[in-house]
């Protein structure tokens, strides 16, 4: 610390001089060790929310969206609290993935459906379901929103949230939460039947693509093919040693992490990364260097998935000159 003191006194005259370039405060770091790693090679975790128009779009939804997907999906409607539901055994008829009623403590597995059975509060933990009785309120329940915000504090930048044909606003605040995480998210376009859900999710600015249910299931099959979002999908167990000792190297160092498995960086990609936080710096005044590389990184590779481009080095590329793509990049990383 003493040293950065003596630069940024060395360095005062030249930067009364020129531009000023703000060094941008290190971002809030969550604890990577207290990161559960007991869930084996991590699967994409896809949160769907919707209310009245719900079954319709659920419907289409799940009927484009491939048996071997290699994601779980969680939805979550708004029920009569004091009747059973049938929703399970209609949308079974939609997939032939299996469709079942969660149940406390229950896995969320690869390529199954589970459906928040009525009169419970749902949230996720460690990759597994939990359930308790839904409390008496004097406003509406926001059974969404526990939901989401529950998948974006255990899921992270694996965490995926839809919200589909609904009233009101339930779902805004959880998908907020989840690309806050470095998460993706997606709303119903006109298509829904009732669009006061989805349009309060687009008014808050949470919301990355907006698609009728046919097209967010060929974009959700998008995101399980990426391999930078695989490459994320992946706990260090799962990596082996080796991916877990360079992890730690990487975040006590100046350059970003390597990717390994089918996340693996082609040659000249270490630059990538360099060159994006260099390009950023000269649009803003930024300057990124505290964050940590990988950091960065996974806040960058939200970007790049999104605009369909695999690897860093071919986003500097794209990012160059991009008014339009730094002003998006700028507060992803920020």
């Amino acid at each position: 610390m003493a040293l950065h003191r003596t630069q940024a006194t060395r360095g005062a005259k030249t930067r009364r001089q020129s531009s000023p370039v703000r060094t941008a405060p290190p971002p809030v770091e969550t604890d990577e060790e207290n990161r559960p790693e007991d869930r084996g090679d991590h699967i994409l975790i896809v949160g769907v929310g919707a209310s009245a128009g719900g079954l319709e779009a659920f419907t289409l939804l799940l009927k484009h969206v491939p048996v071997n997907i290699g994601m779980g999906l969680v939805l979550v409607q708004h029920l009569d609290p004091v009747h059973e539901s049938a929703l399970t055994q209609i949308l079974a008829k939609a997939t032939a993935m299996p469709v079942r009623e969660a149940a406390n403590n229950l896995p969320v597995e690869p390529n199954h459906v589970y459906i928040i059975p009525p009169n419970r509060n749902m949230t996720i933990a460690q990759g597994r379901l939990k359930l308790e009785p839904r409390r008496q309120i004097a406003g509406a329940h926001r059974s969404i929103d526990v939901f989401f915000e529950s998948l974006a504090q255990d899921q992270r930048e694996r965490a995926i949230g839809v919200i589909l044909s609904g009233t009101a606003s339930d779902g805004t605040l959880g998908l907020e939460a989840i690309k806050a995480e470095g998460g993706f998210t997606m709303a119903q376009d006109e298509s829904a039947k009732y669009d006061s859900m989805p349009r309060s999710a687009m008014a808050a600015g949470c919301v990355d693509l907006v698609l009728p249910p046919e097209e967010i299931a060929t974009e959700l099959a998008r995101l399980a093919r990426h391999p930078d979002v695989l490459s994320g999908a992946r706990s260090p167990a799962a990596e082996g040693a080796e991916g877990a000792e360079a992890q730690e190297e990487a975040e006590a160092s100046d350059t970003p992490p390597p990717v390994r498995g089918r996340g693996a960086r082609r040659a000249g990609e270490e630059d990538g990364l360099k060159k994006t936080l260099l390009i950023l710096r000269n649009h803003s005044g930024v300057d990124f260097s505290l964050y940590k590389p990988s950091t960065a990184q996974r806040r960058i590779t939200r970007r790049m998935v999104l605009n369909k481009i695999t690897g860093l080095k071919a986003y500097a590329d794209f990012l160059r000159g991009n008014t339009k793509e730094l002003q998006a990049l700028y507060p992803s990383v920020a």
